[in-house]
């Protein structure tokens, strides 16, 4: 686990660094955190765009049993990503963070093409508008609030861990459409909810951890993995909150 200075606590000067050099370097290290992720969020697009223009790679790929190798996959590259970010090289951080993005798109693709086809496009974009703007939002509040969010991790991890089990409970047995749709209805809007919060709580995490850096010496290797650590966490939450946002809009707006 990176260890993370406790919020609001002053960066001290290394190596005769001002704190107008931290405040710089923090600004450049936050931009690239975005720039990462907006390039993740472009690459995924990409991959969906890709196997939508081919529907028999799509169905090979991303429906029947390959949808639960993607399934697992997502789940298995999210829980170990701090490890293998910072315990190989740049290069191994990069791989497994535009693997993951491709995971994304390849599972994602069935769903936004069925949106299309059925001739609800603009929900597409209606999702990803409202998904940016909440983001956003939520990003802002992390990177500026005061109040010190350190001890919310074991509520996310338990409360993520909780709804991966029930969906996937729902999934298999409950097979009535109506309470399907009902039940799907209300995760959504939790995993929005919980979502939008851990926007919050990552951005702050993410900022700290350059904080506690630039407190032992400014470790370029160590700002540069958590750079795409970071863009890997608000990635994985910025595409859950689409996926869910636009299956929201989906059933709402349904016949």
């Amino acid at each position: 686990m990176a260890q993370f200075l406790p919020h609001n606590t002053q960066a001290p000067s290394a190596g005769g660094a001002s704190r107008a050099n931290v405040d710089e370097g923090l600004r450049s290290y936050m931009l690239r955190v975005y720039n990462y992720m907006g390039l993740g969020v472009a690459f995924t697009a990409v991959v969906t765009l890709f196997l939508m223009s081919n529907p028999a790679i799509m169905k090979t790929v991303a429906l029947g049993p390959m949808k639960w190798v993607l399934f697992a996959g997502i789940l298995g590259l999210g829980w170990f990503a701090q490890k293998v970010i910072y315990s190989g090289n740049t290069v191994v951080a990069h791989g497994a963070y535009w693997l993951y993005c491709a995971m994304w798109g390849a599972l994602i693709s069935p769903m936004v093409f069925a949106f299309f086809g059925s001739g609800k496009g603009h929900l597409v974009f209606q999702a990803l508008g409202i998904t940016a703007v909440t983001f956003g939002g939520m990003s802002l509040l992390g990177y500026t609030t005061k109040r010190d969010m350190t001890g919310w991790s074991g509520f996310f991890s338990m409360a993520c861990i909780g709804l991966i089990v029930i969906s996937l409970a729902s999934f298999f047995f409950i097979t009535d459409p109506g309470t399907s749709k009902t039940f799907s209805l209300v995760i959504s809007c939790v995993v929005v909810l919980l979502f939008a919060a851990m926007t919050a709580w990552e951005t702050q995490q993410i900022k700290d951890m350059y904080l506690s850096a630039a407190s032992y010496g400014g470790d370029q290797n160590f700002i540069a993995r958590s750079a795409i650590f970071g863009a890997f966490m608000l990635y994985g939450t910025f595409v859950s909150m689409f996926n869910n946002i636009l299956n929201i809009l989906g059933i709402t707006n349904s016949d």
